[in-house]
């Protein structure tokens, strides 16, 4: 077993002023996914300042679909009981479906603005997220959220702000979602993309990896309490709107072995 770390859940306090690390996380997954579009912008014949407008778009999507989707998915109750708490977001809870649905909306407007094909800027985006989607798990691991199942791996740990679940050791599942979501998928994702692919492969690479991965986490992740198990005794509700995301990937990839390479355009400086 080991020691789960202690570390504050505030990564910087001036006065009333505290600076969450989850809220870190999100800038570090916007500035990097800026600083790697831009390093590829050249592909669409983008500027550097129209990737800044991309992740603009992007980080409204997150948040007003993340936000919005765990209110559907995981908070419906409160939701009814108190239409107000919709907006308390520095209360937590944050959706990846709702967000991504979110992300989906924001790059089909910029994908109009700038007259681009929507699945070729989702091929261009796809390799961008998985530094967030790490990061993002790094916070819910530092904020004690993300329990795993009760485990006797060596390296299952007792969540200490989380003695009402038990003493018991439990696999640490935002560190599997971390490296599965996070390391792996950016690996993945930026290597394949490192030259030209033909049309949806990298978009349904990342719905299908990205679905397999959490489906099978969420094996070993407590399910939210306030949902429990949807079906079958064993079916969380990560697992259920994961279902329709591997389907839609294996979809895109199989659609793309009949579409034609996705050639760079003229490189835009300013």
């Amino acid at each position: 077993m080991l020691q789960y770390p202690q570390i504050d859940p505030i990564a910087i306090a001036i006065g009333p002023l505290q600076i969450h690390w989850y809220g870190l996380m999100y800038v570090i997954g916007l500035v990097a996914a800026w600083w790697l579009g831009r390093r590829r912008a050249y592909r669409l014949g983008l500027s550097h300042d129209d990737i800044g407008d991309l992740i603009f778009y992007a980080a409204i999507g997150i948040i007003v679909g993340g936000r919005l989707g765990y209110a559907l998915f995981y908070g419906l109750e409160q939701l009814q009981a108190n239409p107000l708490w919709l907006l308390k977001i520095w209360e937590g809870g944050m959706s990846f479906h709702g967000g991504l649905a979110g992300v989906l909306v924001a790059a089909w407007l910029f994908a109009r603005k700038h007259q681009l094909a929507f699945i070729q800027l989702t091929d261009f985006i796809a390799p961008l997220v998985p530094i967030g989607l790490g990061a993002g798990r790094l916070g819910n691991f530092i904020n004690h959220e993300l329990p795993g199942r009760v485990s006797d791996v060596p390296w299952a740990m007792v969540f200490p702000s989380m003695m009402e679940l038990g003493p018991e050791p439990r696999h640490p599942s935002a560190l599997y979602e971390f490296a599965l979501e996070g390391v792996v998928l950016f690996a993945v994702l930026w290597w394949l993309s490192r030259r030209p692919r033909q049309r949806g492969l990298i978009s349904g690479l990342f719905l299908l990896l990205y679905g397999a991965f959490r489906f099978i986490v969420e094996f070993v992740r407590l399910p939210d309490p306030q949902l429990g198990f949807i079906a079958f005794g064993w079916l969380t509700m990560g697992q259920l709107l994961t279902l329709p995301m591997i389907v839609a990937g294996f979809a895109l990839v199989a659609w793309s072995r009949g579409q034609p390479m996705d050639k760079p355009k003229a490189a835009l400086n300013s």
